[in-house]
């Protein structure tokens, strides 16, 4: 993932640049982020991880939006907005939902890392959605055949659940019947 723009734009800006781009961008504490271009792997696992997730939440209030699908993370407790597109979104309290994004904070977020953006979304994402309350967040990463759980505990703090490599089951605990098998999301 590569900077766009070094400079700090505001959110009129950011959506300014948007409507002159094919690109894919997302804002971060005012800095502009280029999302690159998904791998035949990465759509194999987010396709795998999307039909999962929508026949567990089947019959539930919760819906799944894969990317591209921006989410404004916003909450009570901080006065700014950032603007992500996750790979995978389950949302759960859709009154935040309008026709072009979801503003609030989804209760689960999948991340699949490519070899370009890892630190993107092992420290930069991570700690942002920490911070704005996602309850669960799962980095896939197929170049290792991993699969973390993060859970978000009492203090706002994310505790690693679990980690699997290759194979091994790895279940949601904000949704029940949601669990992956290692061995089957990378097989391809």
């Amino acid at each position: 993932m590569s900077l766009a723009n070094d400079d700090v734009v505001t959110k009129k800006e950011f959506f300014q640049m948007r409507e002159q781009t094919e690109e894919l961008l997302e804002y971060i504490h005012g800095l502009v982020f280029m999302s690159p271009s998904p791998s035949t792997i990465h759509q194999r696992i987010s396709s795998r991880l999307h039909a999962t997730l929508f026949n567990a939440l089947d019959g539930s209030e919760c819906e799944v939006f894969p990317a591209p699908f921006d989410i404004e993370l916003k909450n009570d407790e901080k006065d700014t907005s950032q603007i992500i597109i996750p790979d995978l979104s389950v949302i759960c309290d859709k009154t935040g939902l309008n026709e072009q994004r979801f503003v609030g904070v989804p209760d689960v977020i999948i991340e699949i890392i490519s070899p370009s953006n890892q630190s993107h979304d092992l420290v930069i994402k991570l700690n942002l959605y920490m911070d704005y309350g996602v309850k669960e967040y799962w980095i896939v990463n197929p170049l290792l055949n991993t699969i973390q759980l993060y859970i978000l505990d009492e203090e706002g703090n994310y505790q690693q659940q679990n980690v699997v490599k290759d194979y091994g089951v790895v279940q949601s605990e904000v949704i029940k019947n949601f669990n992956v098998q290692a061995e089957e999301l990378f097989s391809y």
